[in-house]
């Protein structure tokens, strides 16, 4: 799938956290990937996450799956939704409306979440603290889009939503089959089904809280350290006056051992990575039921099988030199040089790719692949 017309580049320039965007229909030909009734059944599935938005007069009810089937059969007159996370990795015609946004980086992308709503049915006004691509997959959606907000902007009291006190549209559309609308982080918005069977998928893109890398860094920091010996020491301690006085001789020198780590940028690098490609929920468990040894991927890549990447998985790279990388896969990260580095770069930038089998560095690229199948990341297409 692509968007025809879409300037990526203007679009980063004008629009991207800065102003909302309305797309009409920028696709070739569109079809809508999943089923409602495909939807109610995820909904129903114990690992993945789903929630149902009922509204009743001025009150809101939220509900957590996984959902009886019988559940939606006792829905009567109500205004509601459903919505289920991360469709994209159980789905793979939803995980491919990804690939038009990778003109984004894979590290800022989170998942597809996808909603289903009756007439009338919506999750209220509110706001995010990230962009959003929403997409009218059937039926139709008016989307009221307001001020900006923030943490200091008034919410109304309810445990599991975020509704917003005060909503005063500015601006207003109905989106059908194919429309886009593009929100910027911060923006009011609120969108109501216009008639029955509504389909919106909503990309999501992942914007890490200072608190949250603060947090991964340091835990990252302590594993590394758990076993380090380098202690505290003061072998020019002077008397003082004052036994209760933490000097500022030793705060500095106890900074500095924090400091010393903490700037350490390849380190910070490293952690990053682990840190953004961890698997979005680490409970599943995507291992294949028969693990693959450097000969069976030797025969499969003779054979022109091509390698898939799981839309579950998250892989990123960072350079760290003219022919070597640091590769991320699902949290782990791969040393790669050579002909290595640039077969992960390769699997980074495509959901398939044909493994060349007369690249150099051929077998240590067998070994990756072999890690990277046995953990869940990867797969072969073994179809005739």
């Amino acid at each position: 799938m692509e968007l025809i017309d879409f300037d990526h580049a203007a679009f980063l320039r004008d629009h991207w956290q800065r102003a909302p965007l309305l797309i009409r229909n920028p696709w070739a030909s569109w079809t809508n990937p999943l089923e409602p009734d495909e939807l109610a059944g995820l909904s129903c599935e114990n690992d993945i996450e789903s929630r149902l938005v009922t509204r009743s007069g001025t009150g809101w009810n939220l509900e957590h799956g996984p959902f009886p089937e019988s559940r939606f059969s006792q829905m009567n007159e109500e205004a509601w939704t459903l919505l289920v996370q991360a469709v994209d990795h159980h789905i793979p015609a939803v995980a491919a409306l990804l690939e038009p946004f990778r003109f984004i980086p894979n590290w800022r992308i989170d998942d597809v979440m996808v909603s289903y709503a009756v007439d009338g049915g919506g999750v209220g006004p509110h706001y995010d603290q990230y962009d959003v691509f929403l997409i009218q997959g059937l039926g139709k959606r008016r989307w009221q889009l307001g001020g900006m907000c923030d943490g200091a902007t008034k919410m109304l009291p309810h445990e599991g939503l975020r509704l917003l006190a005060d909503f005063q549209p500015a601006e207003e559309w109905v989106l059908e089959p194919g429309d886009i609308l593009y929100v910027p982080p911060g923006i009011a918005h609120n969108g109501t089904a216009v008639g029955d069977d509504c389909m919106t998928y909503s990309i999501g893109f992942r914007a890490p809280s200072r608190a949250e890398l603060i947090g991964g860094w340091a835990e990252s920091l302590i594993t590394d350290l758990a076993d380090d010996d380098d202690r505290y020491a003061d072998p020019d301690l002077q008397p003082q006056e004052n036994p209760g006085e933490i000097s500022a001789a030793a705060i500095a020198r106890l900074h500095e051992m924090i400091m010393e780590r903490a700037q350490d940028r390849r380190m910070f690098a490293r952690a990053f990575g682990e840190y953004s490609t961890a698997p979005k929920d680490p409970d599943v468990d995507w291992r294949p039921d028969q693990p693959v040894n450097a000969a069976d991927v030797r025969l499969h890549m003779a054979e022109g099988a091509a390698l898939i990447r799981n839309p579950a998985s998250r892989f990123s790279y960072v350079r760290e030199g003219s022919s070597s990388v640091l590769f991320f896969a699902d949290g782990r990260c791969f040393p790669c040089t050579g002909g290595v580095a640039e077969f992960a770069e390769e699997i980074c930038a495509r959901q398939r790719l044909m493994p060349a089998p007369d690249q150099s560095d051929f077998q240590q690229t067998v070994d990756l692949i072999v890690e990277l199948f046995n953990q869940g990341s990867i797969t072969f297409d073994l179809r005739d």
